[in-house]
């Protein structure tokens, strides 16, 4: 497990960019950026850049090199659940973000194709072979950026040495890609900002990813 931990890259982040408070960890929730899967310098700066004090522990690189931007036993603002999510499903209200554990793949996420090519939100050009197509669409959008097997590699690393650490579940949910009851209700265990948030698309579900997760056990 230590192998993970010669891997990350400890950032140089403002300590009131998050809550430097240690609290008790129950879930794990992917995330992806909505950026070029090699433009972690540009995300760490826009969460400094903000007041809302928005930002996960960590963010992996294209090339699987993950970024720890403060301890996994503190926390920041990364779900952003809105009160009347749990008054619709008549579940009580549960801040969550605090005994949840963020990660931020670097990606440009959900993809418009024009003219037979894919675009990611900014204009950029994304090629065919680092495209997932999804036929009936996901949250929006019929093509993702793919994870790198590089960055599904580390999350599968940070997922054991949390595991071992917090004693959170592996089990693989098979609603965590829709909003989820189980996962707003604080059950232990691996989610999606999709597990919470119908406005959301990360993460999308990449079989290689779904491999991944099935695996841990």
């Amino acid at each position: 497990m230590s192998d993970i931990l010669n891997k990350i890259i400890k950032v140089d982040f403002p300590e009131d960019q998050y809550i430097p408070r240690v609290t008790n960890k129950n879930q794990i929730v992917l995330h992806h950026t909505v950026s070029p899967n090699n433009s972690v310098k540009g995300d760490i700066a826009s969460w400094v850049n903000s007041k809302a004090r928005i930002a996960t522990c960590i963010i992996i690189g294209g090339d699987g090199t993950p970024y720890q931007m403060f301890s996994s036993k503190y926390w920041g603002y990364h779900l952003g659940i809105k009160s009347s999510v749990f008054k619709n499903l008549n579940i009580p209200y549960n801040l969550l973000d605090d005994n949840a554990i963020g990660v931020e793949i670097d990606s440009a996420g959900g993809l418009t194709k024009k003219n037979g090519k894919w675009y990611d939100v900014y204009g950029y050009h994304i090629k065919d072979e680092d495209v997932v197509e999804y036929s009936n669409g996901y949250r929006g959008f019929y093509g993702f950026q793919k994870y790198t097997d590089k960055q599904i590699e580390t999350v599968k690393e940070l997922l054991l040495f949390w595991h071992n650490r917090y004693n959170i579940s592996l089990d693989y949910n098979d609603d965590m890609w829709d909003v989820s009851i189980n996962a707003l209700k604080g059950k232990s265990g691996v989610w999606t900002h999709t597990s919470f948030r119908h406005d959301k698309s990360d993460c999308h579900p990449q079989p290689e990813l779904i491999k991944m997760l099935k695996e841990l056990k």
